[in-house]
């Protein structure tokens, strides 16, 4: 894809975003655009960064390993969230590369990613993800399962949890299940909520979204 229609994008998925949060009463500022970069490589990725994005989202460790160090050394503004899931044996390379990690979803992952804290001094945001459509091959924790996994994770061990994060089922109308989350989530007193991609950010933005996982309809098809 030209540098051209990646800028272009970009302007017209903010627009978007302006025209659904003035629908619902909010202020377009107060929703963040995470632009996936999953499988694009920095020459894509990096007309984006021209056009002003700062916030990208990557759904594997090894892939943002060899794209984003250089990338972040040209451009020192950038934030960059793990959107995909993680593996505790790579709780440290997440630590060192991520300024968000939006996808803790078990015991074992809170406790690799709250021993590399304490181990590295680095402290990343994190979101809880939910399951909502308790999909069996998805993964997040379950809604019955969340409140007390969600007060473990900042009880027990220490983690600076934000906000919740979930990906509905793709055969399903979405708002259920971005009610649920921004239910779930505010019963912990939790702003952050990380729901809504290319095909549904307008209605995540109605039920609360903060964060918009936005790929395709920035960078075009994988």
């Amino acid at each position: 894809m030209p540098a051209d229609d990646v800028a272009a994008n970009l302007v017209d998925v903010r627009a978007r975003i302006a025209r659904a949060a003035a629908d619902a009463g909010r202020a377009a500022g107060s929703i963040t655009l995470v632009a996936v970069s999953k499988t694009h490589d920095a020459e894509r990725i990096e007309p984006a960064i021209q056009a002003g994005q700062r916030v990208f989202g990557e759904n594997r460790v090894q892939e943002a390993k060899a794209k984003w160090p250089a990338l972040r050394a040209r451009y020192r503004d950038l934030e960059l969230h793990l959107v995909g899931p993680l593996q505790t044996n790579k709780a440290r390379e997440a630590l060192a590369l991520f300024d968000v990690i939006q996808t803790v979803d078990r015991e074992r992952l809170a406790v690799a990613i709250a021993e590399e804290s304490w181990r590295s001094g680095r402290r990343p945001r994190c979101c809880v993800q939910v399951n909502t459509g308790e999909e069996p091959q998805k993964a997040g924790v379950a809604p019955a399962e969340a409140d007390g996994f969600i007060t473990a994770c900042r009880a027990d061990h220490g983690l600076d949890v934000v906000g919740l994060m979930c990906i509905p089922p793709h055969d399903e109308p979405p708002a259920p299940h971005f009610a649920l989350l921004a239910k779930i989530a505010a019963r912990h007193g939790l702003a952050g909520l990380s729901m809504g991609m290319s095909g549904d950010f307008e209605d995540a933005i109605r039920l609360g979204a903060t964060h918009v996982r936005v790929g395709t309809a920035i960078f075009g098809a994988r």
